[in-house]
């Protein structure tokens, strides 16, 4: 039997014979692709399906309390991370709300800061609008100009 291409990773393989579209390796991280984006469908196709996985994520909830507020203290750059993330996602949702394009500029210009009293300092996630690629965490400092 003639190799194929796995969709999720790119590798050739030997698909099984009793699977007749099999689009995925036998890889266990091209398996869990494959799982999630076939959940993913289901979700938005089966409202059956939809409810029965939200009462069993309440149920998981309720039997592990506090769980989500011990990850986000043992991950500090994760939570900050969805934090801005969900900042991001809570703008364009209202954009789409109330029909109106964001009007501001995609891409910064490198000369648009005239001034001096630049004010925001500190710890910030650049996330990319343009291109899919990962957000940068990034700090911020004043350098104060010398003269000699």
């Amino acid at each position: 039997m003639e190799k194929i291409l796995c969709v999720y990773c790119g590798d050739l393989f030997d698909p099984s014979p009793r699977h007749k579209n099999q689009i995925a390796c036998k890889k266990p991280q091209c398996q869990r692709a494959k799982k999630a984006e076939w959940q993913r469908h289901k979700m938005k196709a089966d409202p059956v399906y939809n409810a029965s996985q939200k009462i069993s994520q309440k149920q998981w909830a309720s039997a592990n309390p506090g769980y989500w507020k011990r990850y986000r203290n043992k991950n500090p750059d994760k939570a900050e991370r969805n934090r801005v993330l969900q900042t991001i996602r809570n703008r364009k949702a209202r954009s789409k709300k109330s029909g109106t394009k964001m009007d501001t500029p995609l891409i910064a210009k490198m000369d648009a800061l005239k001034s001096d009293n630049f004010q925001a300092l500190g710890q910030f996630w650049l996330v990319p609008v343009v291109a899919k690629m990962d957000s940068l965490k990034v700090n911020i400092v004043k350098i104060p100009i010398l003269y000699p």
